[in-house]
């Protein structure tokens, strides 16, 4: 997976259900997308952005070269976004907890991401491995779709399965997992709906937003009631 900012809680539900994770930090970045920015309720209504700007780039730049703007203060500026949870009866710990996170002056936004990644799931306790792609020299075969990447890496480590969401479910062949003696897991995030005192109900917003509302134990024992079943060690990537 591309690694995102803050994801939602689909994202550590994958992570959950895996052996291995493998941050592909190789694409090339897009605008717009998960990887450098996420939603969070906004103090009115719905939801808004939080967004850690970058320096320029060519647009063609991979993730990996992509570097964050260290001369805006976009990490105060994100705190300050969350002022607005302080009815939220875990503020105070999550608003500590996201603080935290963001000290580290890490300026590449792929390695940024990858500790994020690691601190929430170290504080929901979920194991997580993360290795990046770039760094791995894996000899992954000829590539002709974006589907490929996925099984070329999946068959380079010897995965017996792979998992993904359900959005990226067109771009993989399915016989072509078979030949290589992959199973294609997709799956679908559990839903979890949980209140929102004084704010409505927003879906698949940041992790951030769960662990104002909930307690970090109830979002562990969520994900491990919608677990899959165990597999054999390795198999899932």
């Amino acid at each position: 997976m591309q690694p995102y900012f803050f994801p939602y809680l689909g994202y550590f539900d994958l992570i959950r259900n895996t052996d291995r994770w493998i941050i592909f930090d190789t694409p090339q970045y897009i605008r717009h997308g998960w990887v450098n920015r996420n939603r969070i309720l906004h103090p009115k209504s719905g939801w808004q952005y939080v967004v850690v700007p970058l320096n320029r780039h060519d647009h063609l730049a991979p993730i990996t070269a992509i570097e964050t703007n260290e001369a805006q203060p976009w990490r105060r500026r994100i705190l300050g976004q969350l002022a607005h949870y302080r009815r939220a009866p875990y503020f105070d710990a999550t608003i500590d907890f996201v603080r935290d996170c963001l000290a580290t002056r890490e300026s590449r936004l792929a390695r940024l991401n990858g500790y994020l990644l690691d601190r929430v799931c170290q504080h929901l306790g979920i194991p997580f491995r993360r290795e990046y792609f770039s760094e791995m020299a894996l000899d992954i075969g000829p590539v002709e779709g974006p589907g490929d990447w996925a099984l070329g890496i999946a068959r380079s480590l010897g995965a017996r399965e792979y998992l993904n969401p359900p959005g990226g479910e067109s771009l993989f062949d399915r016989t072509a997992f078979a030949a290589a003696g992959i199973a294609l897991t997709i799956r679908q995030p559990p839903d979890f709906a949980y209140g929102c005192r004084g704010y409505g109900f927003e879906p698949n917003l940041s992790i951030i937003d769960l662990l104002m509302w909930n307690r970090t134990e109830d979002i562990v024992a969520f994900l491990d009631r919608s677990a899959l079943p165990a597999a054999i060690p390795g198999d899932r990537q």
